[in-house]
């Protein structure tokens, strides 16, 4: 009984006094990673554009991380009320760029899209490693995706760099700060179906005439296929995330964990 029960027990407590920062924080993967690691004991703050309905105001800043300013407004405001941070997990991204692939990206078009999925990890990282290096301990986890090795050119061709780049940053600060006790990895979800993919879902079905299940299946099908023959789940992310933020993954640092149900046709 005591086997069986052990993984909840440890869940429940894992991340006992352990203060956390998750970017992008109300919708999707994010929500997700939050209440996994709530559940877990942390003492969590967030952050995103928009407050959430009926949201805890002292575990949320309301900041546009794109921008510089909005970056310091978390920084200030998550060290202000928590007086540190061992754990980072920059989940902020997403492309907003216009279809029809790379001569409709303007300059205006790329510097967003890199300033959201990019810059933003990099200036938070900035912010929150001094007060890490400090303690002598921390986690950075950088929520990529697999389009920084499969990237879709239709819309998403500099949120597919952005992300390249991302992973490629991760990999040298890992190689920085390992050695005084911080650990960096990523993360790079597939296809994952949140609210908002279940509403691109359902728009699609609108559009083609079709059901959801037809309109899925499109969609997988556009990446190649989903071996699994379905997409992530935002808890399954979140897991893997809680698993790579937890002292059970104490000597893992520099890498990347895809979570993408065999989407990637080769090792």
């Amino acid at each position: 009984m005591l086997i069986q029960n052990e993984p909840q027990t440890r869940e429940a407590t894992e991340f006992n006094g352990k203060r956390v920062l998750v970017t992008g924080g109300t919708k999707g993967i994010g929500e997700a990673i939050v209440k996994r690691l709530v559940r877990g004991g942390a003492t969590v703050i967030t952050t995103a554009r928009s407050a959430p309905a009926g949201g805890t105001p002292e575990r949320f800043v309301q900041a546009d991380i794109s921008t510089r300013e909005g970056v310091d407004q978390v920084i200030k405001a998550t060290l202000d009320r928590l007086g540190g941070l061992d754990v980072l997990i920059n989940n902020v991204g997403g492309s907003s760029a216009p279809s029809g692939g790379v001569l409709a990206l303007t300059d205006d078009d790329w510097q967003r899209t890199f300033n959201a999925n990019l810059f933003s990890a990099v200036r938070l990282d900035r912010g929150f490693l001094p007060s890490m290096l400090q303690q002598g301990s921390g986690v950075i986890i950088h929520i990529s995706s697999i389009q920084r090795t499969l990237p879709l050119f239709e819309a998403t061709l500099a949120y597919a760099a952005a992300k390249a780049a991302l992973t490629n940053y991760s990999k040298g600060l890992s190689k920085q700060v390992g050695p005084r006790g911080i650990r960096v990895n990523t993360v790079a979800p597939g296809f994952t179906e949140t609210k908002a993919a279940e509403a691109l879902i359902e728009r699609l079905a609108t559009q083609a005439g079709t059901d959801t299940t037809a309109a899925r299946q499109s969609l997988m099908n556009s990446l190649g296929g989903i071996p699994l023959g379905r997409p992530s789940r935002p808890e399954e992310v979140a897991e893997l995330v809680a698993f790579l933020a937890s002292d059970r993954a104490s000597s893992i640092t520099g890498s990347e964990y895809v979570i993408e149900g065999g989407t990637f046709p080769t090792v």
